[in-house]
């Protein structure tokens, strides 16, 4: 961490003295981010480092105030070194946000526009993508600005659009300037980049044809870690719980009809994909497997604002989609996030009525040799005040996470047809959903503090029953 305060305050020192054995270590960048980038380079650097400044000011839209931005860029290429790193107001941006897309964007644009003037292209030839640059490219970026969106809670990326296209067209075009003043290192560049990419799409085309060669058609069970598949291929009866992680798989794949039911474990929190862009949302493996389990595939269309263009509610493998997961805070989180990846990806799946929330018991009661079990604290009160009037010794536990469920009370609570509770998600107003989604996971956080004080009363007792 004081390393990387030095590299964004240039000429300061950062040191770090351990008292008890009088260690010290030392920070210090006397040239901020073109002494990182020189220090990362080494040797390995075939371009010269490249330093660029620039201060601005501007609006993220015309309803809002305007503010104050300054930016240093700095950046070389190598065959040895690549990275990317973003800071914003001496903060270190983990996912970049706003600067990695400007980079993004000014990068592809500025190498593919000299790649078509040159002539470098093949005939017929795809252009470049910046994986194809990326490869090969150290990049710092040293941002300062007097408003800043971040994109959630952890603050490892920025979203403002004014910051995202100052750097942008400041980019392109300073970019082009450093292609016209510096010939030679442009055209080692350029050259490498289109060795990386004719690199990458042979390796493709030899993965594909090795693979298709070994293994045919390669089917769900063996393409998405963990899944666990159901018997029948009669789509009218196929169903498919989506668990919270190792454990509850263990329980719902003990206690399942193995006929019918398939198991789809989520591996940690997906993160929220109403906020996320799609290159973000394409890039997770638990949403991709999820997709591709559904037989949704992943194509998404950045063109589109919602939804998989090319989807076909005919192509979808199962007859319910059934989200299980714990009854406390962290149950409810993966909860909210999985049905915000469905709204957003694939709408169509909760219009046709395809989705649904299998609820689980809050608590577990013995009332006698009988058991019983209250998925509500009405339902709690009911069974016991049955058992005081008629004298009958009870006992009362505390639901256990379904990872700590037996076979037997999974099959009896979630899962038989004949027993279990499931919740259909199917919006009556799609706009009013919308609204909502937009309210609790979306940007504008005024109008969540003002639904929070106006409803957030009527939702206290669920928050004590969590």
């Amino acid at each position: 961490m004081l390393k990387r305060q030095a590299i964004v305050n240039a000429g300061l020192t950062f040191m770090l003295i351990d008292e008890s054995s009088g260690e010290r270590f030392e920070f210090k960048y006397e040239n901020g981010i073109s002494d990182y980038i020189l220090e990362l380079a080494g040797e390995t650097a075939f371009t010269e480092p490249f330093m660029l400044s620039h201060n601005t000011q501007g609006r993220d839209r015309e309803d809002k105030p305007e503010y104050k931005l300054k930016f240093d860029v700095a950046f070389c290429f190598s065959n040895d070194v690549n990275l990317l790193e973003y800071y914003h107001n001496s903060s270190f941006l983990a996912y970049g946000g706003a600067p990695d897309k400007a980079v993004k964007t000014a990068f592809v644009s500025a190498i593919d526009a000299y790649l078509k003037n040159g002539n470098h292209y093949k005939k017929d030839e795809k252009k470049i993508g910046f994986d194809d640059i990326k490869e090969s490219l150290i990049l710092i970026t040293n941002s300062f600005s007097t408003v800043t969106s971040y994109e959630n809670q952890t603050k490892k990326a920025i979203t403002n659009k004014f910051i995202q296209e100052a750097m942008t067209d400041f980019l392109k075009k300073q970019l082009n300037v450093y292609f016209i003043e510096n010939k030679s290192d442009a055209d080692k560049l350029v050259a490498q980049v289109l060795a990386n990419k004719r690199s990458r799409e042979s390796s493709e085309k030899t993965r594909i044809a090795l693979k298709k060669k070994l293994t045919g058609s390669i089917d769900l069970n063996n393409r998405v870690e963990k899944f666990v598949n159901c018997r029948t291929k009669d789509i009218s009866r196929r169903e498919i719980y989506i668990v919270e992680g190792d454990s509850a798989l263990g329980s719902c794949k003990l206690g399942r009809d193995a006929e019918f039911q398939a198991i789809m474990p989520v591996r940690g929190k997906i993160f929220n994909c109403l906020k996320a862009d799609y290159n973000r949302i394409l890039s997770n493996e638990i949403i991709t497997d999820l997709l591709r389990v559904l037989g949704c595939g992943v194509e998404i269309k950045s063109k589109h604002k919602q939804g998989i263009s090319d989807f076909d509610i005919n192509r979808l493998n199962w007859n319910r989609i059934i989200i299980c997961t714990d009854a406390d805070y962290d149950g409810y989180h993966i909860r909210t996030l999985i049905l915000t990846m469905l709204y957003r990806l694939t709408p169509s799946l909760i219009e046709a009525g395809k989705v649904f929330i299998a609820e689980s018991p809050l608590y577990e009661i013995n009332v006698g040799k009988k058991t019983y079990f209250a998925y509500t604290e009405k339902e709690k009160t009911s069974i016991v005040t049955k058992a005081e009037k008629s004298n009958t010794r009870y006992q009362i536990q505390r639901s256990k996470g379904l990872g700590e469920n037996e076979p037997d009370m999974m099959w009896q609570t979630t899962m038989n047809p004949a027993t279990r509770r499931l919740i259909q998600v199917v919006p009556a107003d799609a706009i009013q959903t919308q609204e909502m989604f937009e309210v609790l996971l979306g940007d504008n956080l005024r109008g969540r503090k003002a639904f929070i004080e106006d409803k957030g009363h009527l939702y206290i007792d669920l928050s004590e029953t969590g």
